[in-house]
């Protein structure tokens, strides 16, 4: 346990930002999981109402720096690219 008062400060600080980190990570990975359901379903038009919803989240996630922009990127291609291979 931390002695020093901006230790302790550190942690409380920390455990805030880890939080508000989890909450949008788990948004981002909902909205993914959307597209995956619509895809395996086989709803291209709901598939890509998701899909813009999901992407939307992914470059929010991004830009307050949850994710790192090539990893956003490469999340984004690969849904597009999923959404975009269906018949």
């Amino acid at each position: 346990m931390a002695n020093i008062k901006s230790a302790k400060k550190r942690i409380l600080v920390n455990e805030t930002k880890a939080a508000r980190n989890k909450a949008i990570r788990s948004k981002v990975k909902t909205s993914i999981k959307k597209v995956e359901v619509a895809i395996n379903a086989g709803d291209k038009a709901a598939a890509q109402a998701s899909l813009v919803n999901a992407i939307t989240e992914i470059d929010k996630a991004a830009t307050k720096g949850v994710y790192h922009k090539n990893n956003a990127s490469r999340k984004v291609s690969r849904i597009s690219k999923a959404v975009n291979a269906m018949a």
